[in-house]
């Protein structure tokens, strides 16, 4: 018999709320790699959006576990939105400095979203290591967008 996570409202939300953030990052690196002119980057951002993926999936399924229904859909509000809003717009341009630019950008406001999940005193213990595992993608994204970014406006 299967083991359930504490159904704590608050962990579902947080859980869904890192959800709905995952999959705008998941669209947004999907639209990148379609637009970005660079063949690299192209395939650095389809990668990255097939491993958000993964995180979506891996939160979802902790959602069911807590007995509560997963979020399957990003956000309409709030700062990732407008963060890809403004990537839209960078891929309308077909510049891939400016899409990295705001790649990057949607990975600071996601790892904030993270590092406060992470910070928070109520996620009970499994919630927290789906969490966790979640952030393993979502730093080691920030990191290398981040790096990327650096690269290609110093280089």
């Amino acid at each position: 018999m299967a083991t359930r996570i504490s159904n704590h409202p608050e962990n579902t939300a947080t859980l869904n709320t890192l959800i709905a953030t995952l999959i705008d990052s998941v669209e947004g690196y999907a639209k990148s790699a379609k637009e970005a002119s660079n063949q690299h980057y192209a395939q650095l951002f389809a990668a990255r959006a097939a491993e958000r993926q993964q995180a979506v999936d891996r939160l979802q399924s902790a959602v069911v576990a807590q007995g509560g229904e997963a979020q399957d859909h990003g956000s309409l509000l709030g700062g990732i939105h407008r963060a890809f809003l403004s990537l839209r717009e960078a891929v309308c341009s077909r510049d891939d400095a400016a899409i990295i630019a705001e790649v990057e950008h949607g990975e600071d406001y996601l790892k904030d979203k993270f590092e406060t999940a992470l910070d928070s005193a109520t996620l009970d213990p499994a919630p927290r290591e789906a969490v966790k595992a979640a952030w393993a993608s979502v730093k080691a994204g920030h990191d290398e967008m981040s790096a990327l970014k650096h690269a290609v406006t110093s280089g």
